[in-house]
């Protein structure tokens, strides 16, 4: 057994395959999965109705819809996948980027009762379109 004069070949590395995920390739399969060629019609993701509960209509929503930015408010376990699949279903937009923001409930003064209570915490999705894209909430 020799200890510093081994007569191994030296091993290659083999080159690791690119991690699957990134809004990218998210995008890539949903509309894959979208196309008229497969057998099977499954949806994509299970319960996209489910995922986007509502567009939030507030002043801070308004200003950022000039810059081709939308806030929804979704479900507390969706994930940006979840959300840029829901889109592409809902509003046929593919979102160029989607920031996720996590509200605690706040603790607030009950004016008819003695004591306080707690404010719903909420989970926020800003969708971040491309130039030409728009989402009209009044239809």
């Amino acid at each position: 057994m020799a200890i510093f004069g081994s007569k191994k070949a030296p091993v290659e590395k083999k080159a690791s395959p690119k991690k699957a995920g990134g809004l990218a390739d998210v995008v890539k399969t949903v509309a894959q999965s979208s196309g008229a060629d497969t057998k099977k019609k499954q949806p994509a993701v299970v319960g996209i109705k489910n995922v986007i509960r509502r567009p939030r209509l507030t002043e801070k929503a308004a200003n950022l819809s000039t810059f081709n930015v939308y806030t929804f408010e979704v479900t507390p376990t969706a994930t940006k996948h979840e959300v840029v699949a829901a889109l592409k279903a809902l509003y046929k937009v593919t979102p160029q980027r989607v920031n996720m923001v996590n509200t605690k409930g706040k603790k607030v003064f009950l004016r008819t009762r003695r004591g306080f209570g707690v404010q719903n915490r909420m989970r926020k999705a800003y969708v971040f379109l491309k130039k030409g894209d728009s989402i009209d909430f009044a239809a």
